[in-house]
């Protein structure tokens, strides 16, 4: 499987604290990864990192086919290479229905100017159906976001990140706050996603990890301290002692 990000003796300081530790890992391109580790290990520095929100002090992050350098590019560039990032609280336009918002993230692809002039073409509305299906969402297309419950607002957001066709998707603590069906739920939409790009989850939820069921890297003091399946990782004596036994 070729790499797709590959990061390399990434180290970052804030204020004296060293928060990522010459951390080295590669994700392929086509891949589920969970990242988990105790807090304060790495886990948002390192996508903070990933989709430029910050400069490391040393080391290189190479992407894509051609291996080039993110770290000369700035957030906006870094999301048109095709990294798409997902927070824990979900942003999306309440006021506006799904159909619209993921509409609206269709639009963000085609660059500020053609958007005075967009009008969405029946491929678009297609599209956006079959984006809506994709995450469960096609009942409530004509729905105003904010009437949906938290579950369906993340699994909106995830839908509008898919619609910028991302090549790596990162997503933060998708479980926090969801009734089991909608956990179950976005489990099933994160590992169908990862069929065709790789996808990163932090996540703090062993469960949900278990039932993501793909290889886990583990961080702790800004380093990977174990990679594998999860029973690998969490039968591994350090990991438990930094960790699981807390």
């Amino acid at each position: 499987m070729s790499q797709l990000l590959e990061v390399s003796g990434v180290s970052v300081t804030f204020d004296g604290f060293r928060a990522i530790n010459n951390l080295s890992f590669a994700i392929g391109s086509a891949e589920l990864r969970a990242i988990i580790g105790p807090n304060g290990a790495g886990k948002t520095t390192f996508m903070d990192i990933v989709t430029g929100k910050t400069r490391p002090d040393a080391g290189r992050i190479r992407w894509g086919d051609k291996g080039i350098s993110l770290l000369g590019l700035n957030e906006a560039q870094i999301a048109r290479e095709g990294i798409g990032r997902k927070f824990q609280k979900p942003t999306v336009f309440e006021d506006q229905t799904v159909q619209e918002n993921l509409l609206m993230a269709l639009k963000a692809k085609r660059g500020a100017f053609s958007v005075l002039f967009w009008k969405p073409q029946p491929a678009d509305l297609e599209r956006v159906r079959a984006l809506a299906t994709e995450i469960g969402l096609e009942d409530a297309l004509p729905l105003k976001s904010g009437t949906l419950s938290h579950g369906q607002k993340q699994w909106l957001e995830i839908g509008m990140l898919l619609a910028q066709e991302p090549r790596l998707l990162l997503v933060d603590e998708p479980a926090a706050g969801m009734t089991p069906a909608e956990r179950e739920h976005t489990t099933a939409i994160l590992v169908e996603a990862a069929k065709t790009r790789a996808v990163v989850v932090v996540e703090h939820d062993m469960e949900f990890v278990r039932r993501l069921d793909c290889r886990v890297t583990v961080l702790h003091e800004g380093a990977v301290l174990a990679e594998g399946s999860l029973d690998h990782v969490t039968a591994n004596k350090e990991v438990i002692d930094v960790y699981l036994g807390r």
